[in-house]
Protein backbone atom coordinates (compact mmCIF):
# COMPACT_ATOMS: atom_id res chain seq x y z
CA UNK A 1 0.00 0.00 0.00
CA UNK A 2 1.89 3.55 -1.08
CA UNK A 3 1.98 6.24 1.77
CA UNK A 4 0.21 9.63 -0.67
CA UNK A 5 0.57 12.83 0.62
CA UNK A 6 -2.61 15.25 1.08
CA UNK A 7 -1.16 17.30 -1.44
CA UNK A 8 -0.43 14.98 -4.02
CA UNK A 9 -3.92 13.77 -3.69
CA UNK A 10 -5.17 16.89 -4.09
CA UNK A 11 -3.38 17.60 -7.22
CA UNK A 12 -4.30 14.41 -8.91
CA UNK A 13 -7.97 14.78 -7.82
CA UNK A 14 -7.54 18.76 -9.10
CA UNK A 15 -6.27 17.40 -12.82
CA UNK A 16 -9.54 15.07 -12.83
CA UNK A 17 -7.92 11.93 -11.45
CA UNK A 18 -10.26 10.01 -9.14
CA UNK A 19 -8.67 6.33 -8.47
CA UNK A 20 -6.95 6.23 -5.74
CA UNK A 21 -7.54 2.38 -4.65
CA UNK A 22 -5.38 0.83 -1.43
CA UNK A 23 -3.59 3.81 -0.68
CA UNK A 24 -2.26 5.34 2.90
CA UNK A 25 -3.81 8.24 4.40
CA UNK A 26 -3.38 7.27 7.63
CA UNK A 27 -3.01 10.74 9.92
CA UNK A 28 -4.23 12.96 6.87
CA UNK A 29 -5.40 16.50 7.19
CA UNK A 30 -8.14 16.86 4.81
CA UNK A 31 -10.50 19.12 6.74
CA UNK A 32 -13.22 20.81 4.09
CA UNK A 33 -12.14 18.89 1.23
CA UNK A 34 -14.06 18.58 -1.76
CA UNK A 35 -13.55 14.55 -3.03
CA UNK A 36 -16.91 13.69 -4.43
CA UNK A 37 -16.61 10.59 -6.55
CA UNK A 38 -13.50 10.07 -5.75
CA UNK A 39 -12.16 5.84 -5.33
CA UNK A 40 -10.43 5.16 -1.92
CA UNK A 41 -11.37 1.43 -1.50
CA UNK A 42 -9.63 -0.77 0.38
CA UNK A 43 -7.17 2.28 1.95
CA UNK A 44 -6.43 2.93 4.79
CA UNK A 45 -7.58 6.66 6.56
CA UNK A 46 -6.82 5.77 10.30
CA UNK A 47 -6.62 8.66 12.63
CA UNK A 48 -7.54 10.73 9.52
CA UNK A 49 -9.00 13.61 9.66
CA UNK A 50 -12.20 14.92 7.55
CA UNK A 51 -14.71 17.25 9.01
CA UNK A 52 -16.62 18.96 6.49
CA UNK A 53 -14.90 17.09 4.03
CA UNK A 54 -17.37 16.81 0.57
CA UNK A 55 -17.47 12.60 -0.10
CA UNK A 56 -20.57 11.87 -1.70
CA UNK A 57 -20.99 9.71 -4.16
CA UNK A 58 -17.18 8.27 -3.25
CA UNK A 59 -16.09 4.72 -3.38
CA UNK A 60 -15.26 3.90 0.77
CA UNK A 61 -15.73 0.31 0.43
CA UNK A 62 -13.12 -1.82 2.35
CA UNK A 63 -11.28 1.15 3.95
CA UNK A 64 -9.40 1.07 7.24
CA UNK A 65 -10.78 4.29 9.11
CA UNK A 66 -10.63 3.61 12.97
CA UNK A 67 -10.97 6.43 14.85
CA UNK A 68 -11.46 9.13 11.40
CA UNK A 69 -12.75 12.28 12.44
CA UNK A 70 -15.76 12.56 9.96
CA UNK A 71 -17.73 14.82 11.39
CA UNK A 72 -20.35 17.12 9.71
CA UNK A 73 -18.79 15.13 6.23
CA UNK A 74 -21.46 14.39 3.44
CA UNK A 75 -21.45 10.80 2.50
CA UNK A 76 -24.92 10.60 0.92
CA UNK A 77 -24.30 8.07 -1.48
CA UNK A 78 -21.29 7.11 -0.56
CA UNK A 79 -20.33 3.58 -0.21
CA UNK A 80 -19.15 1.99 2.40
CA UNK A 81 -19.52 -1.23 2.28
CA UNK A 82 -17.25 -3.78 4.52
CA UNK A 83 -15.63 -0.43 5.77
CA UNK A 84 -13.66 -0.45 9.27
CA UNK A 85 -14.95 2.81 10.90
CA UNK A 86 -14.68 1.52 14.72
CA UNK A 87 -15.01 4.23 16.89
CA UNK A 88 -14.69 7.08 14.17
CA UNK A 89 -16.65 10.07 14.85
CA UNK A 90 -19.46 10.31 12.68
CA UNK A 91 -21.17 12.89 14.91
CA UNK A 92 -23.94 14.63 12.29
CA UNK A 93 -22.76 13.38 8.93
CA UNK A 94 -24.81 13.23 5.97
CA UNK A 95 -25.03 9.45 5.13
CA UNK A 96 -28.12 9.50 3.30
CA UNK A 97 -28.73 6.66 0.36
CA UNK A 98 -25.17 5.43 2.34
CA UNK A 99 -24.02 1.92 1.63
CA UNK A 100 -22.95 0.22 4.99
CA UNK A 101 -23.43 -3.34 5.17
CA UNK A 102 -21.19 -5.13 6.42
CA UNK A 103 -19.66 -2.22 8.03
CA UNK A 104 -17.60 -1.91 11.55
CA UNK A 105 -19.20 0.88 13.26
CA UNK A 106 -18.42 -0.45 16.42
CA UNK A 107 -18.49 2.14 18.99
CA UNK A 108 -18.69 4.92 16.59
CA UNK A 109 -20.13 7.95 17.37
CA UNK A 110 -22.87 8.85 14.99
CA UNK A 111 -25.15 11.43 17.13
CA UNK A 112 -27.21 13.28 14.91
CA UNK A 113 -26.19 11.66 11.89
CA UNK A 114 -28.53 11.69 8.90
CA UNK A 115 -28.87 7.83 7.70
CA UNK A 116 -31.94 8.07 6.29
CA UNK A 117 -32.77 5.12 3.53
CA UNK A 118 -28.67 4.46 4.43
CA UNK A 119 -28.53 0.23 3.91
CA UNK A 120 -27.15 -0.98 7.40
CA UNK A 121 -27.85 -4.62 6.39
CA UNK A 122 -25.24 -6.65 8.63
CA UNK A 123 -23.69 -3.85 10.25
CA UNK A 124 -21.96 -3.76 13.51
CA UNK A 125 -23.47 -0.77 15.44
CA UNK A 126 -22.45 -2.37 18.97
CA UNK A 127 -21.89 0.37 21.51
CA UNK A 128 -22.41 2.78 19.04
CA UNK A 129 -23.77 5.83 19.45
CA UNK A 130 -27.02 7.09 17.83
CA UNK A 131 -28.61 9.41 19.84
CA UNK A 132 -30.82 12.07 18.13
CA UNK A 133 -29.68 10.11 14.35
CA UNK A 134 -32.43 10.27 11.42
CA UNK A 135 -32.99 6.60 10.61
CA UNK A 136 -35.87 7.07 8.16
CA UNK A 137 -36.32 4.14 6.56
CA UNK A 138 -32.87 2.61 7.29
CA UNK A 139 -32.46 -1.04 6.43
CA UNK A 140 -30.89 -2.63 9.95
CA UNK A 141 -31.60 -6.13 9.20
CA UNK A 142 -29.34 -8.12 11.04
CA UNK A 143 -27.74 -5.01 12.12
CA UNK A 144 -25.93 -5.58 15.44
CA UNK A 145 -27.43 -2.95 18.02
CA UNK A 146 -26.37 -4.79 21.07
CA UNK A 147 -25.18 -1.46 23.87
CA UNK A 148 -26.00 0.69 21.55
CA UNK A 149 -27.45 3.88 22.39
CA UNK A 150 -31.10 4.78 20.26
CA UNK A 151 -32.05 7.70 22.42
CA UNK A 152 -34.05 9.77 20.62
CA UNK A 153 -33.02 8.50 16.89
CA UNK A 154 -35.56 9.37 14.61
CA UNK A 155 -37.84 6.78 12.79
CA UNK A 156 -36.03 3.89 13.95
CA UNK A 157 -37.07 0.50 13.25
CA UNK A 158 -35.17 -1.88 14.69
CA UNK A 159 -37.45 -4.95 15.18
CA UNK A 160 -35.42 -6.85 12.47
CA UNK A 161 -32.00 -5.35 14.19
CA UNK A 162 -29.85 -7.73 16.56
CA UNK A 163 -30.67 -5.87 20.02
CA UNK A 164 -30.50 -6.72 23.96
CA UNK A 165 -31.02 -5.42 27.44
CA UNK A 166 -28.10 -3.38 26.60
CA UNK A 167 -29.62 -1.27 23.75
CA UNK A 168 -30.81 2.22 24.48
CA UNK A 169 -34.12 2.59 23.29
CA UNK A 170 -35.68 6.01 21.40
CA UNK A 171 -37.12 6.05 24.30
CA UNK A 172 -34.21 6.40 26.56
CA UNK A 173 -34.96 2.86 28.27
CA UNK A 174 -32.64 -0.31 28.85
CA UNK A 175 -35.01 -3.08 27.56
CA UNK A 176 -35.33 -6.01 25.54
CA UNK A 177 -37.16 -5.23 21.94
CA UNK A 178 -40.00 -7.69 20.68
Amino acid sequence: MQKLRVEELLEKYDRGQRDFKQVDLSQAELFEAQLSGIDLSNSTLQNAYLPYANLENANLEGIQGQAAQLSNANLQQANLSRANLQTANLSRAKLRHAQLQGTNLAKANLQGANLSEADLRNADLRNADLRNANLTQAKLQRAQLQGANCFRAQNADLSQAQVDGTTLNVEGYWEDFP
